[in-house]
């Protein structure tokens, strides 16, 4: 794997009750197994995964990830979540190649670690950037106000519209023929 692909498996990284995790299919997929093997795994081995390292989502936490992950919000049919999926830390992931014990694992578990190390590193950066755009506005006077503002608002992640569901009552013409006068 290269670094494109680090990059990739960072978009696969989200944030569920503070923490950064991994789901299970992803990790699946990843690791070279079905989802249902690393569930397995999961469960004859679940002393070795503390509430830190993996937990179950609820069905309304993993409509949100689905939601976020997908443009097309509207599941087609056969396609809702059956099961909560499986969210697993960085540490969990880590763990979980140990306990798949294959080559494939091994390999992908080195990239998972990077993944989770280059999310972290620039959420560093960004922290960093913000304190100092702070200590620089408490040095200036209010003229350069309307400047860190704007550097603030450049540096906030874009939040995506939320799609009206639903339907959108539109007036149309009467049905039915019309009598010619």
């Amino acid at each position: 794997m290269s670094i494109a692909h680090v990059d990739s498996l960072t978009e696969q990284i989200f944030v569920v009750r503070g923490q950064r995790v991994m789901l299970d299919r992803d990790l699946a997929q990843l690791y070279g197994v079905t989802t249902k093997q690393l569930n397995q795994q999961l469960k004859r081995n679940r002393p070795r995964f503390p509430k830190d390292f993996a937990f179950r989502l609820t069905f309304e936490e993993a409509r949100q990830i689905e939601a976020s992950r997908s443009q097309i919000v509207t599941l087609k049919k056969g396609q809702n979540i059956k099961y909560r999926p499986h969210a697993f830390t960085e540490h969990g992931a880590i763990m979980l190649a140990s306990v798949l014990n294959s080559r494939v694992a091994d390999q992908a578990s080195v990239y998972v670690v990077r993944a989770f190390v280059q999310m972290r590193t620039a959420l560093a950066e960004y922290a960093h950037l913000s304190r100092r755009i702070d200590t620089l506005e408490t040095k200036y006077d209010g003229r350069f106000k309307a400047v860190f503002n704007a550097i603030r608002d450049l540096m906030m992640l874009p939040e995506k519209p939320r799609r009206q569901i639903g339907f959108v009552e539109v007036s149309r013409p009467p049905r039915g023929r019309q009598k010619d006068r």
